[in-house]
């Protein structure tokens, strides 16, 4: 779908320190930092961990265990955030003096996603005695009942959105449960964890377990690579709290401090562990820990971040690799099949419904949330895809969903499932994405419900696939000086994006790199900038009748063969 470039609205900057040069100001400003303080990005800037809802219970629960060393179960997601979630628990209950736990995580194509009956019924065979869910639980009703009829504690931690019934645990926590008065609503799951951790450590202390122990306060600080990790990769918004989360992690990597499965992520990613960037972690990391969860069993990618050694860890990370290659294939694939149902359904750009639900009998159940995103992404309609539930269950599909900024894709779903009691089986999730499961021979019907509820809900302004920007960047500004600036002003992400600049510049030269990368020579004040543009439309570009093309923009600093220049990352482009 064409984009319209719209310029970010000036507004206020005076709170901004005056340090700060005047463009990066109003980059901040417009993105809703509202004081001096959330750009310090240190851990005193923390919301303090006593503001989340059922501490006390929780630390009350797992100390219990920790003194009786009951048998811990740790039930982990198959994404890169329920990894890292299910990494922090366990290296933390170890630093903590736990002797007796270990983690499961469900095979998605055996028992789907969460807490469920199946799953508890393993933990319980094991001798599991307290089960500690990380990024899931919170909508898992069934799963606490039979694992507190089989005589198991239950503590969640989640950062999903409760439904209408809560599950009857020992103790939950959870920012977004109702009653929480915790500030940031936008923790993912490893955040959640890493905040019972600290409260878990202090809680330990007042009960003078280290002394009595005889073990070392542990720093919980070295658990924040971790953090930083899932938090980017599961794309919550990257609110004060978030970025001081990230930029800490960030922080501690760069500087050496990470565990050996990050470091060797980082090498066989190709990038700079000094120089990382957290959109790192969102395109190059956490693809390889979620191909694990996609395509296999997500034990690996927890395996590989829980490495107690590099060279264990690189060999683990040089599985997650092919692993992601193998995703690779597979998605193109089913993008490639998903333009064919598209053009049988006689979509097009010129004629879109307001949602998009697709299903193919032969698609990969661990793809599909990846390529409802790429056609969220093309075609800018809430998407859902759909696969079948299972080889043995062909009476079940199971869809993954993404939403666009101005539909909450799970308050849809709860809107189509209070209409239409009968039509959705199970799902969860957030604001921009989302799971569920429904019948095989319902897929008809849910999908005109899904068109005709999203057309109520989204406006004229949503259906518009606008790219914001920061206006144009003055030349004087166009350097690696100021390029390191942005870079250093950051973390960028969800909800706090890297500054995107557009311009007219002059077309010098064009050409595809790749399969369908165009590469550009442009000038502008008599001055040359070589940029790129990724998937770009090789039916129209290169277009050698345009002589000047509109960018929107991100100033990067290229390097290749050891030497440094400016190089334009293309959001879009079109001819002027």
């Amino acid at each position: 779908m064409e984009k319209t470039i719209v310029r970010r609205a000036v507004t206020s900057s005076a709170h901004i320190p005056s340090d700060v040069p005047d463009i990066l100001k109003q980059v901040y400003a417009s993105r809703g930092v509202k004081s001096p303080d959330e750009l310090l990005l240190n851990v005193q800037q923390l919301i303090p961990v006593e503001h989340l809802l059922g501490l006390t219970a929780t630390c009350n629960t797992i100390f219990l265990a920790l003194q009786q060393q009951k048998k811990i179960t740790i039930i982990g997601d198959f994404d890169a955030d329920g990894a890292t979630s299910t990494a922090l628990m366990m290296e933390g209950l170890r630093l903590l003096g736990s002797k007796n736990h270990h983690f499961l995580v469900p095979n998605r194509f055996e028992y789907g996603y969460g807490l469920s009956p199946e799953i508890v019924d393993i933990a319980h065979q094991q001798g599991t005695e307290l089960i500690i869910t990380v990024d899931n639980g919170i909508s898992c009703v069934q799963g606490v009942e039979k694992a507190k009829q089989l005589g198991m504690q239950v503590v969640i931690t989640d950062h999903h959105l409760p439904g209408k019934t809560t599950p009857n645990a020992d103790a939950i926590i959870n920012p977004n449960q109702i009653g929480c008065t915790f500030e940031s609503k936008a923790l993912a799951g490893v955040g959640v964890a890493f905040y019972l951790m600290l409260a878990l450590r202090k809680h330990c202390r007042e009960q003078s377990w280290f002394v009595e122990q005889g073990i070392a306060e542990p720093n919980i600080a070295q658990l924040l690579d971790l953090v930083a990790l899932g938090t980017v990769a599961d794309v919550v918004p990257l609110d004060a709290n978030n970025r001081v989360l990230v930029a800490q992690g960030l922080k501690r990597i760069r500087a050496g401090y990470t565990r050996p499965g990050i470091q060797a992520l980082i090498e066989i990613s190709k990038r700079q562990q000094s120089t990382l960037v957290a959109s790192d972690f969102g395109f190059a990391l956490g693809p390889r820990i979620n191909a694990a969860g996609r395509l296999d069993d997500m034990s690996f990618g927890i395996n590989c971040l829980l490495a107690s050694d590099i060279s264990s860890a690189r060999q683990m990370a040089a599985e997650l690799e092919d692993l992601n290659k193998a995703r690779r294939e597979i998605e193109q694939g089913m993008q490639f099949e998903a333009e064919q149902v598209m053009q049988k359904l006689d979509i097009s750009q010129q004629n879109l419904p307001n949602g998009l639900a697709l299903y193919h009998a032969d698609w990969h159940q661990g793809v599909i949330g990846i390529v409802a995103g790429r056609i969220k992404e093309k075609y800018h309609r809430p998407t859902i895809v759909f696969a079948a539930a299972s080889e043995d269950n062909n009476d079940e599909i199971k869809g993954s969903a993404r939403s666009i900024p101005g539909l909450h894709i799970r308050d849809l779903l709860e809107h189509i499932h209070s209409q239409e009691p009968d039509l959705i089986i199970k799902f969860g999730g957030h604001a921009m994405a989302a799971g569920l499961s429904i019948k095989t021979e319902n897929f008809a019907r849910f999908q005109q419900c899904f068109t005709d509820y999203a057309g109520k809900l989204l406006t004229q302004e949503a259906l518009q696939n606008t790219l914001l920007t920061d206006g144009e960047l003055p030349s004087s500004l166009m350097t690696m000086t100021f390029a390191e600036q942005i870079k250093e002003a950051g973390p960028w992400g969800q909800q706090f994006p890297e500054p995107v600049f557009d311009d007219v510049f002059t077309l010098q030269q064009q050409r595809i790199v790749g399969e369908k990368h165009l590469k550009l020579v442009v000038e502008k004040n008599n001055t040359i900038y070589d940029a790129i543009a990724f998937n770009v439309d090789i039916k129209a570009w290169p277009n050698h009748q345009c002589k000047q093309v509109h960018l929107a923009y991100r100033l990067d600093i290229n390097e290749f063969r050891g030497k440094k220049n400016i190089q334009l990352m293309v959001e879009y482009l079109t001819p002027r």
